[in-house]
């Protein structure tokens, strides 16, 4: 049997399949997704919060490439890598999406020889990942950056770095939130009083950076059993990085015996009284927290690392908050640059990403939840008839107010019926309709109509224009 049903196949292969019947799958790829223009809206107002604050801050925007040359991308990510898209060879190039645009960014330094520059940069990000979408977590994504390069006195860009975070938080209102604040030099000194090898750092690193998803026991257990750390130097991690507060706390690290030993340690903590004098000065240090388990996984941070987390409170009685993952992160990155450069100058930066997609998902869900209405156009005005044969006469109406720069539609009917078109408008969200008619040609006036009110005024067709502004200004 096997064998006739070997041979049918193979005269069926021969036949071709059937090309009219094929059945087509409809979706997009694993990790994306589209967007609505009703999600739209909501991302283009993020943005536009987003982006104002940027430039408040002086910065100027740049644009990179959406792959990279694989070379570029290798060894700059640590256990993430595995996460970057591979493209097959094109003409002889071994190409990477990009995973973040933090490397591009030093690629671009690096490759342009500057040293000094303030950018911000939104755009799409690729990562292999396993999607959860629900969470916000894709594998096509925008991020949104904001960095500071150059040589300058220690942590004032990076206090502007987190005044940015708590500005846009605060601004896109997504509820209390928290800003961890750790150094990469203060875990590696305590990684050494407590007598982690060398060799261990990174990757012990990122066990601890689980720490907001796991609780210590996993995360000691996956120490010692899964990465050979002794039990008795995961122990003494333990105390540290349960630790978490504020500029007292750093006090307290400063006088630590074993910790104020170590002079990567030290330089570190000196480091974070400095820069929690600047949020002091901010007046923003309510809304951060020294925490010496936030270790953030990838391998290019050298200094002050940085992660805003949204926080839940879950009811009244619970004093202890509940966060709800990560929503911006960042840090110091004083090596990346040099080592795109062949003479290995560094070009010293700091750096933050907005995680633009989770704030998406948190103000989505909310607007299901409130069901208010949004609009997705910016229509102005709709330009109507109410007799018919009046075409040509809303064509030219409509003409004049493009050339005038008035956001306006029409309806595409010869002679569509009044009511029709202001039910479109309701629809849309139009706020005002101008009707011609054969009388209001004739007086050289147009009949302008609020729609949420019904109210309605003959006004000068050569005033017009102005009119229509003063109305939708607000």
């Amino acid at each position: 049997i096997s064998k006739e049903v070997a041979k049918l196949l193979e005269l069926k292969a021969q036949l071709g399949s059937d090309e009219g019947k094929h059945k087509f799958v409809l979706k997009t790829p694993k990790g994306t997704r589209d967007y609505s223009p009703k999600q739209m809206a909501i991302r283009e107002r993020v943005f536009n919060a987003i982006i104002t604050c940027f430039k408040r801050h002086g910065a100027e925007v740049i644009d990179t490439p959406v792959f990279e040359l694989k070379e570029t991308l290798t060894g700059k990510y640590g256990e993430d890598s595995k996460l970057i898209y591979d493209l097959k060879d094109q003409g002889g190039e071994l190409l990477s999406l990009r995973y973040d645009l933090t490397v591009p960014f030093a690629r671009y330094l690096a490759m342009n020889k500057i040293t000094n520059i303030k950018r911000y940069h939104i755009a799409k990000v690729y990562r292999r990942d396993n999607p959860a979408m629900t969470k916000g977590r894709y594998r096509e994504f925008y991020q949104c950056d904001f960095d500071i390069a150059g040589q300058f006195d220690p942590m004032i860009p990076d206090a502007e770095c987190l005044k940015i975070v708590h500005e846009i938080l605060s601004d896109l209102q997504l509820g209390d939130f928290l800003v961890k604040v750790n150094d990469r030099r203060i875990l590696d000194g305590m990684f050494a009083v407590c007598g982690v090898p060398d060799s261990k750092f990174r990757t012990i690193c990122s066990s601890v950076d689980k720490l907001d998803k796991m609780p210590w026991e996993e995360v000691r257990s996956e120490m010692v059993g899964e990465k050979g750390l002794s039990p008795e130097a995961a122990d003494h991690i333990g105390e540290y990085v349960q630790l978490h507060g504020g500029l007292n706390l750093v006090e307290q690290l400063l006088q630590d015996p074993k910790l104020s030993q170590n002079k990567l340690a030290k330089e570190g903590l000196g480091d974070m009284k400095l820069l929690f004098e600047y949020l002091t000065l901010f007046g923003i240090t309510g809304k951060i927290s020294f925490d010496l388990s936030l270790a953030r996984g990838l391998d290019y941070y050298t200094g002050v690392i940085f992660e805003a987390v949204l926080v839940q409170q879950e009811n009244d009685h619970v004093e202890e908050s509940v966060s709800i993952g990560s929503v911006a992160g960042g840090g110091r990155y004083d090596g990346l640059v040099g080592m795109f450069d062949p003479k290995g100058r560094k070009v010293p930066c700091v750096g933050v990403s907005i995680g633009i997609e989770r704030i998406f998902s948190i103000l989505e869900q909310r607007l299901e939840a409130s069901e208010e209405k949004i609009r997705t156009t910016e229509t102005q005005v709709l330009v109507a008839s109410a007799q018919k044969k009046l075409l040509e006469e809303r064509l030219k109406l409509i003409a004049e107010l493009w050339e005038a720069g008035i956001k306006a539609e029409i309806l595409y009917k010869k002679n569509p019926k009044l009511l029709n078109q202001l039910q479109y408008c309701e629809e849309t969200g139009i706020p005002l309709v101008a009707i011609v008619g054969e009388q209001e040609l004739k007086d050289g006036v147009v009949k302008l109509r609020v729609v949420s009110t019904r109210e309605e005024v003959n006004v000068r067709r050569e005033m017009l224009v102005e009119e229509i502004r003063t109305r939708t200004s607000q």
